[in-house]
């Protein structure tokens, strides 16, 4: 302790610390921000960690035959609409347990992917990275949030391009609607189960996305614990931000520290940790802060509730 409080100074100014920090919450910023679209619309969407291990799986079988980023990148997307159809389907079409589903799709996905990953001899490797001028050259941050392999960067198109369309477009409104009164929604003439489903596959879309750029600008090599535990730890950063775009993506900058954080501390401060507490460290923050906010925020009022026609 009294090392860690001598290093504080050095903690605070580390560059790597903040570069580790930003690839580490860019995967979940992709996962909760999806999330709280769907999240909005009244669904609770355990899956979003299939959704991630979809596209990163995807994306490797098709960098391995293509050797092409961008394509790799648009398949990693299409499977996490594929696991998302799934959800939307069993959840808001047949009226299967929303919490239920999510949790056998995370299963199916896990025994899915280490069946049939023997199958193939997955060769990937990193994007190139990319500097932008000038905003490279602020200090500490930024060669952490400008000098990122290009495929990350992507990041900052998904955040004000969800913001907008659930923010300033019908079917946005509509989205919100549905998760706030959805006897009101229905009697307007919105289907209501639709927009659900919808807002899960744009989920999906997202979080398929964000797994490729984690293989793809992150990580470089495929291996099915890469995702472990962070679609878990997106949905508590959309709980932590009041079900706000600025909270969720402040949630996950806040869990991508303290996971860089464990990363980095022994090096910082020089001195070796307790390895598990080390591991430890992302997942009881996750709990912390779902104590701490769970009870302080305001939730969509529909959120969970499944829609039946008629029925409050």
């Amino acid at each position: 302790m009294l090392a860690f409080l001598g290093s504080f100074g050095d903690i605070l100014a580390n560059g790597p610390l903040y570069q580790s920090t930003f690839r580490l919450a860019a995967i979940l910023v992709f996962a909760a921000v999806g999330e709280w679209v769907a999240e909005r619309a009244g669904t609770i969407n355990l899956s979003v960690e299939a959704m991630l291990l979809g596209g990163h799986f995807a994306s490797a079988i098709a960098y391995t035959q293509t050797s092409n980023f961008a394509f790799s990148l648009l398949v990693g997307a299409i499977a996490g609409v594929f696991v998302s159809s799934l959800q939307a389907y069993l959840s808001h079409y047949l009226n299967a347990d929303q919490f239920g589903i999510g949790l056998t799709l995370n299963i199916l996905l896990l025994g899915l992917v280490a069946f049939l990953e023997p199958n193939f001899d997955l060769s990937t490797k990193l994007a190139g990275e990319t500097r932008i001028p000038l905003l490279y050259d602020i200090p500490i941050l930024g060669p952490a949030m400008f000098g990122q392999r290009w495929p990350m960067y992507l990041v900052y198109a998904v955040i004000p391009l969800s913001w907008w369309l659930l923010m300033r477009t019908t079917w946005g409104l509509e989205v919100r609607a549905v998760g706030e009164d959805p006897q009101a929604a229905d009697v307007t003439g919105i289907h209501v189960n639709a927009r659900r489903r919808h807002a899960i596959m744009y989920t999906g879309l997202i979080a398929g996305l964000g797994g490729a750029v984690y293989l793809l600008g992150q990580v470089g090599r495929f291996e099915s614990g890469n995702i472990g535990g962070k679609g878990i730890i997106a949905i508590a950063a959309v709980i932590f931000g009041g079900w706000t775009l600025r909270g969720a993506v402040a949630g996950c900058i806040l869990f991508g520290y303290v996971d860089a954080l464990r990363l980095n501390l022994p090096n910082i401060v020089g001195h070796d940790f307790n390895a598990q507490l080390l591991a430890a460290l992302p997942f009881l923050a996750t709990i912390v802060v779902m104590l701490i906010f769970a009870k302080h925020t305001r939730q969509p009022v529909a959120l969970a509730r499944p829609f039946i026609r008629g029925l409050k």
